[in-house]
């Protein structure tokens, strides 16, 4: 009788827990956030594309495709640098920084999943560890035999490389560069709401992770991020690549996990830049909080120098140069 009780009392338990996480996820819907001005596009958008190169599809393992630009000649004497955008965004805002680079290193650009002038479904992939696959899919479908494997991400992507070293695969990359790297929404490192730039569905984004604890994915589509992307992105040319929200699953892939400190810690030989005006993070929070977990890296401040700022930052070209040339 005490076992049946015991039983009935777990299951009951469960269900409430299951019942307060679904109205969490409905009573939070996703609405049209006016654009508020966050980040400054406007380098971004003033980049001259004219050299821009074609994209190239390269397939992933569920014979989908990503779209792909690459810099430079190659060769296995040369290592292999694949640069990983951040978030909202796609490979274009790499331009400048891999034209730069491309005497130094075969350079591969994608936009990744989600993301885009060929998203598939804008802000979604189909499963969390998504992105860390496409990588891996990537470096065996564009790295020569032997030859060195470097990732950079800014931003969000700083975070998916973090990610993807504490990852299984972690060990395919031999150098990392993390510009402005988003670690996780509580790290001494992240402004609240990274500056106004992200907006979270906090009640939708509890709701889903008590859900995904009972292994229940069936609503890992629905957005619990949104992005303060500026009416003159919007408005401009490359409008409609713009990515301004984010499913649950996307959100949750495209970051370092809970403990990102054991992600930062499994980080190969790697540097870490970022400019003293960022504007969603806080530069000076990086060294002693990373420092703290792996002595594998090297920091640079860059003065006055703000997020997006800081991929065409000249004191960003020198130091990767400088990594390339020792790797």
């Amino acid at each position: 009788m005490m076992v049946k009780q015991m039983l009935t009392m777990i299951v009951t338990s469960v269900l409430i827990t299951l019942g307060v996480a679904v109205l969490l996820v409905v009573t939070d819907p996703i609405k049209k956030r006016p654009p508020i001005e966050s980040l400054d596009f406007d380098a971004a958008l003033g980049q001259d594309l004219s050299d821009l190169p074609e994209t190239q599809p390269v397939t992933m393992r569920d014979r989908n495709t990503i779209a792909v630009r690459r810099y430079g000649a190659g060769g296995i004497d040369k290592p292999l640098l694949i640069m990983v955008h951040g978030s909202g965004w796609h490979g274009m805002q790499f331009h400048g920084l891999a034209k730069g680079l491309a005497a130094q290193a075969d350079v591969v650009v994608p936009d990744l999943r989600g993301h885009g002038v060929t998203p598939q479904r804008r802000g979604d992939i189909d499963y969390i560890n998504q992105f860390e696959d496409d990588l891996v899919d990537l470096i065996k479908a564009t790295a020569q035999p032997n030859q060195k494997v470097v990732m950079l991400g800014h931003s969000s992507g700083g975070g998916l490389v973090v990610r993807f070293a504490g990852g299984e695969h972690g060990e395919m990359i031999d150098l990392a560069v993390l510009l402005a790297p988003f670690l996780k929404h509580n790290a001494p490192t992240t402004r609240e709401n990274s500056g106004g730039w992200a907006h979270v569905h906090l009640r939708r984004l509890i709701g889903l992770s008590i859900l995904n604890t009972f292994r229940i994915k069936a609503l890992n589509h629905l957005g619990v991020i949104q992005f303060s992307m500026p009416q003159q992105v919007l408005d401009g040319p490359l409008g409609d690549t713009a990515t301004t929200r984010y499913s649950y699953r996307l959100n949750t892939g495209f970051a370092p996990r809970g403990d990102y400190l054991r992600d930062v810690a499994a980080l190969p030989a790697f540097t870490v830049i970022t400019g003293s005006a960022d504007e969603s993070f806080v530069a000076a929070q990086y060294q002693p909080l990373m420092s703290s977990v792996t002595g594998k890296g090297r920091y640079l401040v860059v003065p006055d120098i703000g997020h997006l700022a800081i991929v065409d930052a000249d004191e960003t070209l020198a130091a990767i140069e400088e990594d390339l040339s020792g790797i």
